[in-house]
């Protein structure tokens, strides 16, 4: 659901909230110069947009057990066949982001798991599950990753 670009102060209030979610709506208005229920008011708003969609926290992968990350680039088997992809990987938890992209492959996922042979058997899951052929990327290390537009 988009409407065209920003306001101002709601650019400012999507800067603030990228930069952190459990900002308080106090906080919220002292840094963008609106009262508290302006601040609500527009934060509600931007939310039944679609602009913000969600709140959630960062989690590190090593202190989780899941310290191998890799993208996993999707390439259909039949190029006839439906694509429909996505749907039929959405119960493979340890996918944590799905991309469609141009190019020779179809979609690009970001997976990550606690181990090779965690991503052999995750490799295989999605072969089966999807049809497709697989090339994957292992991730060494990140420099950076879950960076905020810039408004």
């Amino acid at each position: 659901m988009t409407a065209g670009p920003l306001e101002p102060l709601d650019q400012a209030i999507a800067r603030e909230l990228a930069a952190d979610g459990r900002r308080s709506f106090t906080d919220l208005a002292e840094r963008v110069g609106l009262s508290v229920s302006a601040v609500h008011q527009r934060v509600r708003r931007l939310e039944q947009r679609g602009v913000i969609r969600g709140y959630t926290a960062r989690l590190d992968g090593e202190q989780i057990g899941l310290p191998l990350t890799a993208l996993i680039s999707l390439t259909p088997n039949d190029p006839a066949a439906p694509d429909d992809y996505p749907q039929r990987l959405e119960h493979i938890t340890e996918i944590e982001s799905c991309y469609s992209v141009a190019g020779d492959e179809s979609y690009i996922l970001l997976v990550r798991v606690a181990s090779p042979l965690g991503l052999e058997d995750l490799l295989r899951r999605i072969r089966e599950a999807a049809k497709v052929s697989t090339r994957t990327t292992v991730v060494l290390s990140t420099p950076f990753e879950g960076r905020s537009p810039n408004l």
